[in-house]
């Protein structure tokens, strides 16, 4: 169809693009790999190698040095993808860069399940799946995209809901059996298992290489035209992007600050089933789960037809105030802790279901976001930039506890202290997004030709 066509001439389509089951089936199936093993990774690394012996004297310091390492790991993770989006954009092509790099990605399980009880090598796997992980992460996301044009685009933001209910479903389930394995057989089959679900999803991105509508690389340009319609499409984005690392700073902390929190709970959930620590943190994929079809289906029609308008931001500015409410539950929980209770799990299951809500308003928006404010030779590029605010709220929070285990500045923020800092944090980039968001204009690059 030519790029002059008008709206009234394009024939919509209620037709899905046929390489989306092999795109989330990848997906789902690199996603258990990834959250399986993060599941363990904070205990582990305490258990380990911080305290092995279990000295309470040692604990706290031990907890904040698995937390540093642990955002660390998750920083590096979500800022490669801007050197993936470059080989991808401007060099190999998305399918290409995604096929080899998760090799990479396989390779760095592997290590992590044999030299369990090496730091030095257990952290070069952990880096390894860094570079896997990020490099395909950007590429993935656009991919969804690519398979779009102007007939279904409106099918599109399903689609993505879809992309985020794969990932969340590869999560569930490695979050339910993976703490299990590590309890039962030890790290090693634990690290394992979730690196033979990597060489799965490689497969099965494999298997669908000839239905996949593949963008070229667009080659290292200096069209002064599209140097400064990126630009401008760049700065429209980066706008946005500015208030989200602080979202991953918090969200973040319910893989690694929270699961340690879970430790000293009552893990009842019913009466003679008790959780281990590491299992509580399944409750986000499950709620992630089972809203995203509510959300897409019930909650975003219902507000249309009520003449509520959803906009991206103002799902966004929806989303981070969900965020800084269930840190307010997380510090609440935390209060009691620090003056020796012992509350229930089901206090901080709470607190992910409201997390959930927040990730969901906040996070698959901006995938949507990223891919269609910007031109089609910096789809992958654009996405990239998205992923390093995740690197950089990472990297802040492990900032912050190399601070607390060698007692300096942000020492003073321990127990209950950490979690209402964050909430004050929050607070104040609410009101500061709401003042900037009407100021924030969008252009939409969809099907292009």
């Amino acid at each position: 169809m030519s790029s002059t066509s008008t709206e009234s001439e394009i024939v919509k389509s209620e037709k899905y693009p046929r390489a989306i089951p092999y795109i989330i089936g990848n997906e789902a199936a690199e996603r258990f790999s990834f959250y399986g093993m993060r599941s363990i990774l904070s205990i582990f690394l305490v258990a380990q190698f911080f305290n092995p012996t279990g000295n309470a004297a040692l604990q706290s310091v031990a907890e904040a040095k698995s937390n540093e390492q642990v955002h660390l790991f998750v920083s590096l993770a979500y800022f490669t993808p801007l050197f993936g989006a470059i080989l991808a954009d401007w060099f190999f092509g998305k399918y290409k860069v995604i096929l080899y790099v998760s090799v990479i990605y396989c390779v760095g399980h592997l290590f992590l399940a044999l030299f369990d009880k090496d730091l030095t090598w257990f952290g070069y796997g952990l880096t390894l799946i860094a570079i896997g992980a990020g490099g395909i992460k950007s590429c993935v996301s656009a991919n969804v995209g690519d398979q779009f044009d102007k007939s279904n685009e409106h099918l599109m933001s399903k689609i993505y809901g879809w992309f985020y209910f794969s990932i969340n479903a590869g999560s569930v389930l490695s979050n339910f059996f993976i703490p299990i394995l590590y309890v039962k057989y030890g790290a090693s089959v634990a690290f394992g298992v979730p690196g033979i679900l990597m060489a799965l999803a490689t497969f099965i991105f494999w298997l669908g290489r000839k239905k996949y509508i593949k963008i070229p690389p667009s080659g290292i340009s200096f069209n002064p035209q599209k140097m400064k319609e990126g630009l401008a499409a760049a700065g429209r984005v980066l706008v946005v992007f500015a208030f989200i690392p602080l979202f991953w700073a918090m969200w973040d902390q319910n893989l690694a600050e929270w699961v340690l929190q879970a430790q000293k709970l009552d893990l009842t959930l019913f009466s003679g089933v008790v959780a281990l620590p590491s299992q509580v943190q399944l409750a986000n994929p499950v709620f992630l789960v089972s809203f995203l079809p509510l959300f897409t289906y019930g909650i975003y029609p219902l507000c249309e037809k009520l003449g509520l308008k959803l906009t991206p931001l103002r799902k966004i500015g929806a989303g981070l105030i969900f965020t800084g409410l269930s840190f307010v539950i997380i510090a609440q929980i935390q209060d009691s802790i620090d003056l020796g209770g012992h509350p229930s799990i089901w206090k901080q299951i709470f607190g992910y279901m409201i997390l959930a809500c927040g990730e969901i308003l906040v996070w698959v928006t901006c995938l949507e976001y990223a891919y269609t404010n910007s031109p089609k030779y910096m789809k992958s590029t654009m996405a990239a930039i998205g992923l390093l605010t995740v690197s950089l709220g990472n990297y802040l929070v492990a900032l912050m506890n190399r601070s607390i285990s060698e007692g300096g500045y942000f020492a003073q923020y321990q127990g209950s202290a950490y979690y209402w800092l964050f909430v004050k944090l929050m607070f104040i980039e609410v009101i500061i997004f709401m003042l900037v968001a009407k100021f924030i204009k969008e252009k939409r690059y969809v099907g292009e030709d």
